[in-house]
């Protein structure tokens, strides 16, 4: 009695916290006893802190929380005066001042099994039945619990529950017809669920096929009483199948026969089932099952199950039957299309037992290779446009090999290859234009100086070409070169677009577009200046050897180069005129012509700087007539050919 009221105590303080707002109550909502006993129903309740009554007073109803249906009281603080069943049964045991309202109930009855709730009276107006209750049921056996499945070799544990919530009365639990039970052993255990306390009786043992059927007992007495309940029990042994002969794991060669075997010991027969994998391949009722395969191929290769099984439980056992075979065709995720600088896994594979050594080639190369796998990734952190290409995936062992190709396809940006360029003939200029990309690209020539833009679609100047991922354009442009010309290629797809200025391979074209229109006026001052000084060192020379010069009546004249008449003088391609000298020396009394190969154009048309020829002088002795038909003699004179300039 004395641990019954402290561990209630106790239980109080815990509770403390439970309740939830001004007016709330809290109980068990189970509880039970046995007839003939007691029970205390353990409760606690709450009401708003600013109500301060001089006394507190309280009702329990039974069945009813509202008295205007009149339920039956079955206690009242205020008077004595109770329902006729509960007279001299209840008694208050907590202090309603204290928001105690534990209610302790004898001799129980099945009559009294039901709902009990508690009103709350604070003076006036200040009543309150609250809502929650406590459902008593009044029993007259224990409860047996049986585990689901009592199978043979697996210890069983049976539990003799018993309420033991009246704490002037302690029950004592007996089991009966245990004694011939293998490895039995009994414990006693007490156990508390929502404030209800229970005494529970445990019985271990290992159950045999011979215990099936057998009646257990559990007995409850209260000392000093001539209380007894009992309660039974009968065993249900399970014995499951048992597999007691089968194959074990085993390699044969692809076109073998193969047996399998599988013997089960069960009660009652079972059902035995072979299967490989989920799919059911044989089945039957019987003690033993064996299943035949014939020319065995790698699709039979895989985990074989035999399964044993009836009402009370199963068996199963597995092997595996490897079946060796070359390597499948190897299996290729997708042929890959990237964009370049994405990053690119590409998944190889094949089955094969043993297993395969997965080799990835590109052009021979080995990229990725995998040794006793059945799968091998090629994986690039960011493609560019040299990794497109065809791919082999090749797998092997020692009974075949298989290959599979697949292809990477990279799209990318345009790139104009280095043999883009320009060449100028006579009167035409090609431009060639290459460029590699993915999709096709779009070639347009653009001459800025002009504001000309043409492409492929004007075919009139225009030839495109396609060869794998390069498309060449060729641009023809009948007219002559200038040196404000200059032309650029511009290839597009929905990637990107290039741009490049084209380079003319004409050797003076390459003069000037490196030095520029300035840079040549400046070269062609010093070149001048060059062969001022040439010229007049020349005719210091010259003017020293003219006492060598022997007159006659006609001498004869003798030109270097073409000579053209001052009426025939033409002007060259850029507007400069050609220039001859013809001067005469009266201080020295002879006749003097100077010939200036300096300025003669050259033939090529398309040459943007003038290409120069060393000075060429005739001196004749003074006296005689400047006529070419009669002139004779040996006159001294000095011809070099025309030098390139680059």
């Amino acid at each position: 009695m004395t641990y019954f009221y402290r561990t209630l105590a106790v239980f109080w303080v815990l509770i403390e916290g439970v309740l939830a707002g001004p007016w709330s109550a809290w109980m068990p909502e189970h509880i039970s006893a046995f007839e003939g006993t007691c029970v205390v129903i353990p409760c606690r309740f709450n009401y708003p802190d600013e109500l301060r009554p001089s006394a507190v007073h309280g009702i329990w109803y039974f069945n009813s929380p509202y008295p205007k249906n009149y339920p039956p009281v079955v206690f009242k603080s205020r008077t004595n005066i109770v329902h006729e069943s509960y007279v001299g049964r209840s008694r208050l045991l907590g202090e309603l001042n204290f928001r105690n309202c534990t209610l302790q109930l004898s001799r129980l009855s099945p009559e009294l099994t039901g709902k009990y709730y508690f009103r709350g009276d604070l003076g006036g107006y200040n009543q309150y039945t609250y809502p929650e209750h406590c459902n008593l049921e009044v029993i007259n056996k224990p409860t047996i619990v049986s585990p689901p499945e009592v199978v043979e070799g697996t210890e069983v544990e049976l539990r003799c529950v018993v309420p033991d919530n009246c704490p002037d009365m302690k029950p004592i639990i007996t089991w009966m017809n245990y004694e011939t039970l293998a490895e039995r052993s009994v414990y006693a255990q007490v156990e508390e669920e929502g404030s209800t306390w229970s005494l529970i009786s445990l019985l271990k043992f290992m159950p045999q096929r011979e215990n099936h059927g057998r009646e257990l007992g559990c007995k409850v007495t209260y000392a000093n009483t001539t209380f007894e309940f009992d309660g039974y029990t009968t065993l249900d042994v399970k014995f499951p199948p048992r597999i007691v002969q089968a194959n074990s794991s085993m390699d044969v060669i692809h076109g073998s026969d193969v047996v399998l075997i599988c013997s089960v010991d069960s009660s009652p027969m079972a059902l035995i089932t072979w299967l490989r994998e989920d799919e059911i391949l044989h089945e039957d009722v019987a003690g033993n099952l064996t299943l035949h395969l014939e020319n065995v191929t790698y699709l039979q290769d895989g985990i074989y199950t035999c399964m044993a099984e009836n009402i009370y439980g199963k068996d199963n056992h597995s092997l595996a039957l490897a079946v060796l075979y070359a390597p499948w065709k190897p299996v290729v995720n997708t042929s890959v299309v990237a964009v370049e600088g994405d990053p690119v896994s590409i998944l190889c594979s094949s089955q094969s037992n043993p297993e395969p050594t997965i080799t990835i080639f590109k052009e021979k190369k080995a990229m990725a290779m995998g040794v006793y796998q059945n799968q091998v990734a090629l994986e690039f952190e960011s493609v560019t446009h040299e990794d497109d290409g065809e791919y082999w995936c090749t797998a092997e062992n020692q009974f075949g090999q298989r290959s599979t190709a697949f292809n990477l396809t990279i799209e990318f940006a345009p790139i104009i290859l280095p043999d883009s360029k320009c060449t100028a003939a006579r009167d035409t200029v090609k431009c060639i234009c290459a460029a590699k990309s993915n999709p096709e690209a779009v070639i347009t020539f653009e001459l800025p100086t002009r504001n000309v833009t043409v492409n492929e679609t004007d075919r009139e100047f225009v030839y495109s070409q396609k060869t794998g991922y390069v498309v060449t354009s060729i641009l023809t442009v009948q007219r002559e070169v200038d040196s404000q010309l200059f032309i650029v290629c511009s290839a597009r797809n929905h990637y990107g677009t290039k741009n490049q200025q084209l380079q003319f391979h004409h050797s003076n074209s390459l003069m000037w577009a490196k030095v520029g229109p300035v840079g040549a006026v400046v070269a062609f001052a010093i070149l001048i200046a060059v062969v001022c000084y040439v010229s007049q060192t020349r005719k210091k020379k010259n003017t020293n050897e003219s006492s060598s010069f022997m007159q006659t009546d006609n001498p004869p004249a003798v030109f270097s180069g073409d000579y053209r008449g001052p009426g025939n003088l033409e002007k060259s391609e850029y507007g400069r005129s050609d220039k001859r000298f013809l001067a005469k020396r009266d201080d020295l009394g002879i006749d003097y012509a100077n010939i200036d190969f300096t300025k003669l154009s050259t033939k090529d048309k398309y040459t943007l700087t003038e290409e120069l020829a060393e000075y060429a002088e005739i001196r004749v002795k003074a006296g005689g007539r400047t006529s070419a038909a009669g002139w004779t003699g040996y006159p001294s004179f000095m011809l070099q050919e025309p030098t390139e300039k680059y």
